[in-house]
């Protein structure tokens, strides 16, 4: 494992929950100290598993299927409540404060990778809520004599992941579009190449998303991420698959060079300039997580663009005659073609 501050593993992070029905692992502020306005989890449901109903009080939530075929349901407020269903490939946005599950349908285990828009996100269950109210409260709010809830826990911690009895119960209308929901991986690439492809789910797209964006990007071999930075955005990718080698600088002048894996994650703070470029034989596939709906972008070839050769000479001390023939880049590629050896 990379001992860069920028790096952590999700695969073998602190586990909220591990056992029989599920896990929940986080990588967080307290887990990877650079973060900051945005966080990740890796939640597994085995089948017939369910993430308990629960709700967040300081962040919005992003979530990734990657495999498995699952049940969420959302409420709102009062009048707005819906439930659809969420596959490979797609996604799901939901508010901060919002009242959510996500339950497992399918005879398989289910997994998904949530980025939340804070560092340290805090949440709340409906089981700990109940837990919180004595019987007297509870039979109040529904009706109810007291002694109908003697049997409910009075504990107020979360159980993150239950096991369901019997069947699940599912909803008619599931299959229906959602503005909650967005097949990302549907999604003809508005970027696309032999170098690479970039599935953008961002608010151009997906009018919802309020604080989160994903990018789902595969690099060829034959490919490269320029380097660029994001001006006024965090970056929190997750591998999903390949290998693949980043470079970042800090303000103090420093670089830090590190190798990613599968179930890695990494963060980039807002303006930082990195590149990422493909070590294996294989494409690489990351989940880029931004903290803004509106991710915005400056790379290297058109930042040379925008100055005068006489100016970019300057900068970069040679004579003008010595100044590469760079490229007119109106627009920057976001991936671009690697015709050079990789560096050692």
């Amino acid at each position: 494992m990379s001992l860069s501050p920028h790096v952590a593993s999700l695969t073998s992070a602190r586990a909220l929950i591990d056992g029989e029905s599920g896990s929940l692992r986080a990588v967080t502020a307290m887990d990877l100290p650079i973060l900051g306005g945005i966080s990740i989890k890796r939640l597994l449901l085995s089948p017939g598993s369910i993430r308990e109903p629960h709700w967040h009080a300081n962040a919005h939530e992003l979530t990734y299927c990657l495999r498995g075929d699952l049940l969420v349901s959302v409420l709102d407020d009062a009048d707005g409540f819906s439930s659809f269903r969420i596959s490979a490939g797609e996604m799901f946005f939901i508010r901060s404060g919002s009242l959510h599950h996500i339950e497992n349908l399918g005879d398989d285990e289910a997994e998904l990778i949530i980025a939340f828009s804070h560092e340290n996100p805090e949440d709340f269950s409906l089981h700990a809520a109940f837990g919180a109210m004595t019987d007297a409260v509870l039979g109040n709010t529904y009706d109810l004599p007291a002694g109908e809830f003697a049997a409910i826990s009075r504990d107020t911690n979360p159980v993150y992941i239950v096991a369901r009895e019997g069947k699940a119960t599912v909803p008619e209308g599931i299959d229906f579009e959602d503005p909650h929901k967005f097949a990302v991986e549907a999604q003809s690439p508005p970027i696309d190449s032999p170098a690479g492809s970039a599935r953008l789910a961002r608010k151009q797209f997906w009018p919802a998303l309020e604080g989160l964006s994903m990018y789902s990007l595969r690099v060829t071999p034959e490919g490269m991420r320029e380097p660029h930075w994001h001006p006024v955005t965090g970056e929190l990718g997750y591998v999903v698959s390949g290998q693949a080698r980043m470079t970042v600088m800090d303000p103090d002048g420093t670089t830090d060079t590190y190798g990613l894996t599968a179930g890695d994650v990494y963060f980039i703070p807002p303006a930082y300039p990195h590149h990422i470029e493909d070590t294996g034989d294989d494409p690489f596939h990351f989940l880029v997580f931004f903290d803004r709906s509106t991710p915005e972008d400056i790379g290297y070839r058109a930042s040379a663009t925008a100055y005068s050769r006489e100016v970019l000479a300057a900068t970069l001390g040679v004579a003008p005659a010595d100044l590469p023939k760079l490229p007119f880049t109106p627009e920057d590629p976001l991936i671009v073609d690697r015709t050079n050896p990789r560096d050692p």
